[in-house]
């Protein structure tokens, strides 16, 4: 590339208005920086294969719980490890992303952070409530993000029993939290590790013809560095040898006239005969296995949501008002609502409508009694 041409970091910088500077001593800086989060100067090659053979081994497995869960092929494949800088952060994920915290309990101490694109979160959440993914919602809401959480879970479980075995040893985590992350917005920075050095694998994350993607996983450096050390240099196990006793009961001796010496025996004494019982030959039975039909897959991704809050508004009705009557109101105001007297009042779920009642009173407190309400699949259709 000759002198005249712009670096791709130039042109952007000019369409921001920003001034440029193409000077040798700017090059140098840019330069020493570049090479100062070089991913080899922390970590050398040894190291870089033992984080990625983790990685494919874990996230090996988390893919099959995945897969379980949505209902659809998933291939999680191809790690590469990379440095980033946390005050470069904004530069590395310039769009909204979706960021899964997990902290390891038993057997390991740090924490990594998973990454995944909005948009993909969308179609796993989507999924996950009983939908094809072809449709997600645009924006994400509580019962979207927990149903991603959910997902995380069950993955990162099944990871944690795949270090338990590459570690030799036990390995726990505790439950994953979820946020948004939009580092320009400064959304969910609070959940990256305070580290200023951060070690980047990312994955190559397939789900059906749906997703072709990336999943990162952001850990500390020193965890990282933590993890290789554990996985090349494994604290012995000590083993613990359990002698059997050898117990012999007594004879008593109403048992000892039992036992006759061999040398008594007459040499003359036959064999004693046999008759062969007939034997009871049944075909073998074997259970068919099958794949869970659609239905299924569905009712059992419900029944993990069971739990989820939802807000229920019971809405008594609406009207508009311009800006000057707003301003002036006052105590004692009223406002003629769009309801009619003795019309049902609405009664919504996350904002949704699911159903209509009456308002009655329950010692002294207000509840409303439902007198028509949406089918259950209207009701989760709506929720989404």
């Amino acid at each position: 590339m000759s002198d005249d041409m712009l670096s791709q970091e130039e042109i952007e910088a000019l369409l921001r208005g920003e001034s440029i500077d193409k000077g040798d001593d700017k090059n140098d800086d840019a330069s020493a920086q570049k090479e100062q989060y070089n991913v080899g100067d922390y970590l050398d090659e040894m190291s870089q294969d033992a984080l990625g053979e983790i990685g494919n081994i874990s996230f090996g497995s988390s893919a099959t719980a995945l897969s379980s869960l949505l209902g659809q092929k998933v291939d999680i494949t191809t790690p590469t490890i990379s440095m980033i800088n946390r005050d470069k952060l904004e530069e590395e994920f310039p769009h909204p992303y979706v960021a899964i915290q997990v902290e390891y309990t038993i057997g390991l101490t740090g924490m990594n952070l998973l990454v995944i694109k909005q948009s993909d979160a969308a179609i796993i959440a989507d999924l996950m409530l009983g939908g094809d993914g072809l449709n997600p919602s645009e924006e994400l809401g509580e019962i979207h993000l927990s149903a991603v959480q959910e997902a995380m879970n069950q993955m990162m479980g099944s990871a944690a029993t795949s270090m338990s075995t590459i570690f030799n040893k036990k390995v726990d985590i505790s439950p994953p939290s979820i946020d948004l992350m939009n580092i320009r917005e400064d959304e969910g920075s609070e959940n990256i590790p305070e580290e200023d050095l951060l070690v980047r694998v990312s994955f190559r994350l397939r789900i059906g013809e749906l997703i072709d993607s990336n999943i990162m996983q952001l850990l500390p450096l020193e965890f990282s560095q933590s993890l290789v050390q554990q996985l090349l240099n494994p604290e012995p196990v000590e083993e613990i040898s359990i002698e059997k006793e050898s117990v012999s009961e007594p004879v008593t001796s109403q048992e000892q006239p039992m036992q006759q010496p061999m040398m008594q025996q007459p040499m003359y004494a036959q064999p004693q005969q046999y008759q062969q019982q007939p034997m009871n030959v049944q075909q073998a039975q074997f259970t068919e296995f099958t794949q869970p039909s659609l239905k299924q897959t569905e009712a059992r991704n419900l029944n993990m949501l069971l739990d989820i809050p939802l807000q229920v508004t019971v809405e008594l009705g609406r009207t508009k008002r311009s800006v000057k009557d707003v301003l002036e109101l006052v105590s004692g105001s009223i406002i003629e609502l769009d309801k009619l007297a003795g019309e049902p009042v609405d009664i919504l779920v996350n904002s949704r409508l699911i159903a209509k009642g009456e308002v009655v009173v329950i010692d002294e407190n207000f509840g409303v009694r439902i007198t028509d309400i949406l089918s259950k699949a209207d009701r989760l259709n709506n929720l989404r």
